[in-house]
């Protein structure tokens, strides 16, 4: 009888000491992972561009990007052809060469996809210089990302960044853009989403736009529908 209590005592052991050693390693597991989990993650960081200097300009710019790698991922936009990187442009600082006040182009969330300085010379007039932008501000196509698939809107400010103003209509996308100093205008040819199927193709309309300097806002597109309609009538007939 000493005996069987004895080996039942030695069992009860070896089962409590076989329980807690595969115990263990699971609450070391368990330990380890949700310490992983709760490692904060990286923090995105502001990205400061190489400065733009212009001569003509007071002003010096700074590039304002934003470093994230998920919404790098969901956007893949170039930016003007002396900045181009794998970054988003989200805005622009403005510094004042002689008094040192800094200030922000934009007071919105947008993506900046190119910017360029334009001169227009005509005969016995002075230059006019702007800042000319291509900005996404708006998911047109509604897939909770901003990108060169959504609208891309044209608008200019002065050499200081002020008095932004939006010069192409929207919902559409600039395609490329010529200036006529004789008539200190540009003319932008656009690209519109004619059968609202909230994607800019070939299926789509073409028009261009004038937008006077003198009195810079939206332009007006030059082929109005009733022009269009008799290039139909006499291509299609």
């Amino acid at each position: 009888m000493k005996n069987y209590t004895f080996l039942k005592k030695i069992t009860t052991a070896i089962i409590i000491a076989v329980v807690s050693f595969s115990c263990e390693p699971e609450v070391t597991r368990n330990g380890e992972q949700a310490k992983a989990t709760d490692k904060p993650k990286p923090e995105s960081n502001i990205i400061y561009g190489d400065l733009v200097i212009k001569e003509q300009s007071d002003y010096l710019m700074i590039p304002v990007s934003f470093s994230d790698q998920d919404r790098e991922k969901e956007n893949n936009l170039s930016l003007s052809r002396s900045y181009e990187r794998s970054n988003n442009l989200y805005n622009i600082i403005f510094y004042n060469k002689q008094d040192g006040e800094a200030h922000l182009l934009l007071n919105k969330k947008a993506v900046i996809n190119s910017f360029e300085l334009l001169e227009v010379k005509a005969a016995n007039k002075p230059i006019t210089r702007v800042w000319l932008y291509k900005i996404l501000d708006q998911d047109t196509n509604a897939d909770k990302k901003i990108n060169t698939d959504d609208a891309i809107v044209g608008f200019i400010s002065d050499l200081s960044g002020k008095n932004l103003q939006q010069i192409t209509p929207n919902n559409t996308q600039i395609i490329n853009w010529v200036v006529l100093p004789s008539q200190n205008a540009i003319f932008l040819k656009i690209i519109k989403d004619s059968n609202n199927d909230k994607k800019f193709t070939g299926e789509d309309n073409t028009n261009f736009v004038r937008v006077n300097l003198d009195r810079p806002g939206i332009g007006t597109e030059i082929i109005s529908d009733r022009l269009e309609q008799e290039i139909k009538s006499y291509i299609l007939k």
